[in-house]
């Protein structure tokens, strides 16, 4: 397992880095008022690390990037949305376990497990 970390995306560089982007990608949408926020961020990079590779794990400042949070619906933070080949492939709103997490990126990432 290679050595990975969040990735950091706004309305400026969501298309080349989601949209564009041929792994499965998982986007947290938060803000800095929502308090389930920051537990989410951390386990969201330890998944990072133990996925590696296989998943691209990316944060959006809710706030600061208000285009990507109309255009894809965002009502409630955190709010988790997958993504395949640029398309919405599920959601998950609102905070999780780590159990759960790992589970739904288990998920996602299961044709990507010999790569």
């Amino acid at each position: 397992m290679s050595e990975a970390s969040l990735t950091t995306v706004t309305d400026a560089t969501f298309a080349e880095l989601v949209l564009a982007e041929t792994r499965p990608v998982v986007v947290d949408f938060w803000a800095t008022w929502c308090p389930p926020c920051r537990p989410m961020a951390r386990t969201l990079a330890e998944l990072a690390t133990e996925f590696g590779d296989r998943i691209v794990i990316a944060t959006i400042d809710a706030d600061a990037s208000p285009e990507a949070v109309r255009t894809y619906r965002v009502l409630s933070m955190p709010t988790l949305l997958f993504f395949r080949h640029g398309v919405v492939t599920g959601s998950i709103v609102g905070a999780r376990p780590k159990s759960y997490l790992r589970n739904a990126l288990q998920d996602r990432t299961a044709p990507y497990a010999n790569r």
